[in-house]
């Protein structure tokens, strides 16, 4: 995902990046040469003195540059709110709209996941016998980020970029981070070969050792393997990572499906359900279009129903065309031999063969290919929103072709990160230093490799680097960005860009878009474009929070 000073920097095209390679903005370092007449950079000069000060001048104008288009840039800050694409998508192609229900429909409170933690945490002590020492441990919530890998055998948690290469410093082995040094001999450097990552559902199974974390459900159960594993580290106790992988994946599903979330959620509504008037103003926005509405969700019936009944009225059934609850996604959009259910008023199941899925009814289990058949919902014409990407949204757009448009609620609260002018400062200054360095060590440190120069690179890429862990620490201290490492995206974003057509922090950036709207994705320049191709046309329109503000 592009920063805000990325945005600007490519909006400015090849001018201001050779604008901020010339010169910059700001403060001179202490013990550092103030800034003299600017020399081109063919004239660099020969003595070794001279040499020093003339990269530091460089240095000082290339601060004083950056100091100068920070404020531009902050004129032009991306909007939390806007929907985001990666392929380009009109809506006035789409016919239906589909709909996952738990963090698409409906938000939980940050009570949730302390829930989860505290339940899987006591199951682990009632049920498969683990120290009662481990209820020292409470969640918390500031510990993991979505879209880390685990690594079952060496009970490792690891933030992973799209290229298989591992961030070094965000891997941690129970709550401690492990040493650099120690990671590359672990895994012979920092790259992780393709047969041991998680298969294609991001799952630990035939011969993968690790698991990607990919649903918000999965936060406190990253956080509870981390707090068990810093329990018996800690206390020397051998034990075999592979059965604590095991028994906590098992805690947190007994959550689940042996309903304990579920009553908690049912016996305290307001607590755990953040009421949104907008999830009924999207339905009926849509409903008032003529759209044909459908709900698939993993959870039982009467969940749904007391759920959907808080945050859309006791009416809310008359909005869908179809629902289905405990589909067991992604089994529903791959098996085929699952019949469809009815589900009476009363939460029983009807034995009837079904014919036609009815609106105002309730079915369960199933499959999507009988679905299809009942009701011919088709390709391209279909939009269905889901938060899990492979759960959700992988199966639909690669053998269905299906639209589909990704919930991601870490969005806004990383855009709002992102509009600061602490983090755009530090961003366009960090890409201001990359560009610099890149630029000496081609037109003057190549030819001249002497000791005091070199001592100037050095201290560079020292800024540089911690200038990195600060970004990293603006978003979450231990893991950083959910959408990127130091440079590259991660392994999350890649398959994001892949299964999602658009995206968005919550249904209702739809509000802020009409029905017939089309998203188009920024072009952005390839390694081997000239950036000025990148440059956007007076046509196009960023989703920028200055504009949505004023409105």
């Amino acid at each position: 995902m592009a920063t805000a000073a990325v945005a600007v920097a490519r909006g400015a095209g090849a001018r201001g990046a050779a604008a901020t390679l010339r010169g910059g903005c700001g403060t001179a370092a202490r013990g550092r040469p103030r800034a003299g007449p600017s020399r081109p950079l063919c004239t660099a000069p020969g003595t070794v003195p001279d040499r020093k000060r003339y990269l530091w001048e460089r240095y000082q104008e290339a601060k004083r540059s950056t100091d100068e288009l920070v404020p531009s840039i902050m004129n032009n800050l991306l909007n939390p709110d806007a929907i985001f694409a990666n392929n380009e998508m009109s809506l006035s192609d789409i016919e239906i709209y589909g709909f996952d229900y738990d963090y698409t429909l409906v938000f939980y409170s940050k009570h949730l996941h302390t829930l989860i933690f505290n339940a899987a945490r006591d199951l682990l002590i009632n049920e498969h016998r683990y120290p009662v020492e481990i209820r020292k441990y409470e969640y918390d919530p500031s510990f993991a980020i979505r879209g880390l890998h685990y690594d079952v055998q060496r009970a490792v948690l690891m933030k992973i970029d799209a290229f298989h290469y591992i961030q070094l410093g965000t891997v941690y082995r129970g709550l401690s981070v492990v040493p650099d040094e120690e990671v590359i001999e672990m895994y012979e450097g920092s790259h992780v070969p393709l047969e041991q990552m998680s298969d294609f559902y991001g799952k630990s199974s035939h011969g993968n050792t690790m698991k990607q974390f990919m649903d918000i459900f999965s936060l406190p159960e990253m956080t509870l393997l981390s707090c068990v594993n810093e329990y018996f580290l800690k206390n020397n106790i051998d034990y075999e990572p592979v059965h604590l992988y095991k028994d906590v994946k098992d805690s947190i599903r007994d959550v689940h499906i042996k309903g304990i979330m579920y009553r908690a959620i049912e016996a305290d509504i307001e607590k755990y359900i953040c009421y949104a008037e907008q999830t009924r103003a999207v339905l009926a926005k849509l409903a008032d279009h003529g759209k044909k509405m459908f709900l698939i969700t993993n959870s039982p019936s009467s969940f749904v129903d007391k759920g959907m009944r808080y945050i859309v009225g006791k009416d809310w059934r008359d909005l869908f065309d179809v629902v289905i609850v405990q589909a067991e996604k992604p089994n529903f959009f791959n098996d085929k031999r699952r019949p469809f259910r009815k589900v009476n008023e009363k939460g029983v199941l009807l034995w009837d063969k079904i014919h036609k899925l009815q609106k105002g009814q309730i079915y369960k289990q199933g499959n999507l290919y009988e679905f299809l058949k009942l009701t011919g919902w088709r390709g391209s014409k279909v939009l269905y929103f889901g938060d899990h990407i492979y759960s959700d949204l992988a199966d639909l757009t690669l053998k269905h072709g299906w639209r589909t448009g990704a919930i991601i609620p870490e969005l806004r609260s990383e855009l709002r990160i992102m509009n600061t002018e602490q983090y755009v400062q530090t961003m366009t200054w960090l890409q201001t230093l990359t560009g610099l360095t890149v630029s000496m060590i081609a037109s003057v440190l190549q030819v001249h490799r002497d000791a005091e120069s070199q001592l100037v690179l050095q201290e560079w890429k020292k800024e540089r680097k911690e200038m990195r862990e600060m970004t990293k620490s603006f978003f979450n201290a231990q893991f950083g960005s959910l959408f990127r490492t130091d440079q590259n995206p991660t392994y999350f974003l890649r398959r994001l860009s892949r299964f999602a057509d658009i995206y968005m922090a919550s249904l209702s950036c739809l509000l802020n878009y009409d029905v017939n709207h089309t998203f188009y994705p920024r072009r952005t320049p390839l390694q081997h474009e000239l950036p000025a191709w990148s440059e956007r046309p007076p046509t196009f329109r960023l989703p920028l929070l200055q504009e949505a503000q004023a409105k």
